[in-house]
């Protein structure tokens, strides 16, 4: 059997397979590991892992393709743990007699399991959607990932708003660690308020208001009182987040601003996330929006979305301005319904996706900053979204242009703060077994 501990490099270093914009590296990074190399197809994402990751090896292309996967190889062999979010294309449509690796629609979930059996790291964090529950193939996955049982293997739905993160962003990590270890893959344990906090919409008055409710219970109440203090780290709302960038001009052309330009930090959070970020801020560009949308966001109160839009405002075109398409019923279109949410300030906001206009801010009539995205996501000021400066089509390029790319990369991202929920977790599992080298153990005392 291969040691446990592989490679020569110290114990605490990972490869971030399938990696994005690095947001498992950055949360690992936080916890006190080294990211020796990170790989993905997209090059816009890799510029941004290489902007922020200058220490590490970073592939760009295909593991697919054999050169790719050799680079893939070498790096995750020197490694001693192995991340990642591979996509899974068939997950949400296999069924009981396929199994999952074997669907040729999984075949870059199959390369991380391939990679995984070849390296044998210590341990490995596998990230990926929440519909794979519902698909009912966790334990296939699972099974796939404990190699015949040469990994212990825990799967766990996580929210990101229950580690300090301010945003609801369920996950389902599978954690694994090696069965010779004999050391239960950890779960890590957030604060829960998720399931006691809730934004309900009342509609008694004259128009639509949306007002948190606390179950009466003294944890659920704790959890109250740690959305409204301003210090906590614990449960962190959107204002929390981002309240000092509100005065962010819209349309700027600049997508930087010296901080003297903004407004002072008045969180814990945002103090957090202004370490080490130096005197300017990236990422500040605030796209325009159109008439249409400027009225609609008036008649939507914070939290809400296009069901207090009224029938007037539910009209396609409102002021007369033709844009996008038109469906032919002169009313909007279902898909923009989504289009049509504003933050509350007092708690986390909902889950983002990668598009620019899928939330807009809860006082400011205009959308959100890509800087705005990532502190919601908790990608510290530090972190700075990029795209390969290379124009057009290039392999493995998304379609829709630079700035649809940085919006991208922080919308896909695993929240850092989350990613380092579970990196502590494995730090405090594998502290002081006598596998380990004394390195991992002190890692362990000093977070």
């Amino acid at each position: 059997m291969p040691p446990i501990l592989t490679g020569p490099g110290p114990d605490l270093t990972i490869v971030d397979l399938f990696a994005g914009a690095g947001g498992l590296s950055e949360g690992f990074r936080q916890a006190g590991f080294s990211v020796l190399a990170g790989l993905d197809n997209d090059p816009d994402a890799t510029a941004t892992f290489a902007r922020n990751f200058p220490e590490a090896s970073v592939i760009t292309g295909d593991i697919r393709d054999r050169e790719v996967k050799e680079r893939a190889l070498e790096a995750a062999r020197s490694a001693a743990f192995i991340v990642g979010g591979p996509p899974c294309q068939a997950f949400s449509q296999v069924r009981n007699h396929t199994r999952v690796i074997d669907d040729p629609r999984n075949s870059l979930y199959r390369e991380f399991v391939e990679v995984l059996g070849s390296a044998l790291p210590v341990a490995f964090v596998m990230e990926n959607v929440t519909g794979i529950d519902q698909m009912g193939v966790r334990d296939q996955i699972a099974h796939d990932l404990s190699l015949d049982g040469e990994y212990r293997v825990l799967p766990q739905v996580l929210d990101a708003a229950d580690f300090g993160v301010p945003q609801t962003r369920k996950r389902l990590f599978f954690v694994g660690v090696r069965s010779s270890a004999d050391v239960e893959p950890p779960r890590p344990l957030g604060s829960g308020a998720t399931e006691s906090v809730a934004l309900v919409r009342f509609t008694g008055s004259r128009k639509p208001r949306y007002q948190l409710v606390v179950q009466e219970n003294l944890l659920s109440i704790q959890h109250g009182k740690a959305l409204s203090d301003p210090e906590s780290h614990r449960i962190v709302t959107a204002s929390d987040a981002i309240s000092d960038l509100e005065c962010l001009p819209v349309g700027h052309r600049s997508d930087e601003l010296p901080y003297g330009a903004l407004g002072p930090s008045v969180t814990a959070y945002q103090r957090l996330m202004r370490i080490g970020a130096g005197d300017a801020l990236s990422n500040v560009q605030v796209p325009r929006i159109n008439q249409d949308t400027a009225l609609r966001l008036q008649g939507v109160p914070p939290g809400g979305n296009f069901r207090d839009l009224s029938e007037e405002l539910l009209k396609r075109y409102i002021t007369g301005q033709r844009w996008g398409q038109d469906n032919g019923t002169g009313l909007l279109s279902r898909r923009h319904f989504y289009a049509y949410r504003r933050l509350h300030p007092e708690i986390w906001a909902w889950t983002l996706n990668t598009k620019g206009d899928c939330v807009y801010h809860y006082s400011a009539a205009r959308a959100l900053s890509v800087r705005e995205f990532a502190r919601l996501q908790s990608f510290p000021d530090r972190f700075v979204f990029t795209t390969d400066p290379r124009r057009g089509m290039i392999p493995g390029r998304h379609s829709g242009g630079p700035a649809h790319s940085r919006y991208r990369q922080a919308g896909n991202a695993v929240p850092p703060l989350l990613a380092k929920a579970v990196a502590e977790a494995l730090l405090d599992a594998l502290a002081g077994h006598s596998f380990l080298t004394p390195a991992l153990t002190a890692a362990a005392g000093r977070k």
